[in-house]
């Protein structure tokens, strides 16, 4: 599997304020500015966002074709 970061410079939106960025462009990601990255970091914290089960080896299977 190879660890590259994307070059796709079709936009995407940022799952904070759904403002459209690119994933190359910093702050490197999904998220449009350092302030979206904390907030998504804060609710994590906050455990307003949680794993709904432990990840289990049949999760990976899906990834691992696509890559």
């Amino acid at each position: 599997m190879d660890n590259k970061i994307t070059t796709n410079k079709e936009p995407i939106h940022c799952p904070i304020c759904n403002k459209p960025t690119e994933y190359s462009t910093p702050p490197i990601g999904t998220f449009c500015s350092t302030r979206c990255q904390m907030v998504d970091l804060s609710k994590w914290l906050n455990e307003e966002y949680v794993v709904s089960e432990p990840l289990q080896p049949h999760h990976f299977e899906d990834s691992e074709d696509q890559g």
